[in-house]
């Protein structure tokens, strides 16, 4: 199973923290940390999400405000490959989760981060049982 991981780039320690644990348990994530200045990154960007299974969006005051993550989770929620595919975790608090988000069980990463890690990678689990 490959995972797109949305994130703001001031969440990005957390994110590869996220991608090494999701990576020791067989899972392939894609995060931007793959470009390099020079690559077309919208067209990375696309065909990453083309080619993904799942989303995991990392959520904070600092995502909140991306555009990229903003495109990258309504591209999730209008994909027929994203229906029930789509992991919304917050690392930081903030009131400026989208509603639809706000509708899907929210894992809260900050409140015990160890846990929180521990109930992503379920979810990544669960999602990829559901897949097969």
């Amino acid at each position: 199973m490959r995972v797109f991981l949305s994130h703001s780039h001031k969440d990005g320690e957390l994110a590869r923290e996220l991608v090494s644990r999701l990576a020791a348990e067989g899972f392939r994530v894609w995060d931007d940390a793959e470009l390099v200045p020079g690559d077309n990154w919208a067209l990375a960007i696309g065909k990453a999400l083309e080619e993904s299974d799942a989303m995991i969006v990392l959520l904070s005051p600092d995502a909140a405000r991306s555009d990229s993550v903003v495109r990258e989770v309504e591209y999730a929620l209008t994909s027929p490959r994203y229906k029930n595919r789509l992991l919304p975790v917050v690392v930081r608090p903030t009131a400026r989760i989208p509603w639809i988000l706000r509708k899907l069980p929210l894992i809260r990463l900050y409140e015990n981060p160890a846990e929180g890690t521990d109930r992503v990678v379920e979810g990544v689990r669960q999602l990829a049982k559901a897949t097969n």
